[in-house]
């Protein structure tokens, strides 16, 4: 019980710094605690609606929010989870798994080249 505490302490740090809490809470449940894909999914989504509500309220009262780009990402981001939550469904756990990792290995390989990038410009005004 106390690791699943600790799960949800972990995965709301990283959801409250907007770096998507479930990348961390759904290997954590899977992996460490041995809890199915899709149960884990939904346990996901579960505590999502919670800890996205209170980061819009503030980041909403810190104006960060660009309110004007909320329908250009909302609409087709709400069709598309639409399409993916009746495909996880029709999908095996072991298949979603991999999905899951094969996705998890190339965000962190985006964001490896993006450090990558980002270090070797810094480099190259430094020299000017």
């Amino acid at each position: 019980m106390i690791f699943f505490i600790i799960s949800g302490l972990v995965s709301g740090i990283f959801a409250g710094m907007g770096m998507g809490g479930g990348t961390f809470l759904i290997p954590i449940l899977t992996v460490l605690l041995s809890v199915e894909q899709k149960t884990a999914q939904l346990i996901n989504l579960i505590v999502f609606l919670p800890m996205a509500l209170i980061c819009t309220i503030i980041y909403a009262r810190k104006k960060l929010l660009k309110f004007k780009y909320l329908l250009l990402i909302s609409v087709p981001a709400c069709a598309v989870s639409i399409v993916a939550a009746i495909f996880s469904l029709k999908t095996s756990n072991n298949l979603l798994k991999i999905s899951f990792g094969v996705f998890l290995i190339i965000l962190g390989f985006v964001q490896f080249l993006k450090l990558l990038v980002d270090k070797i410009k810094k480099f190259k005004l430094q020299k000017n």
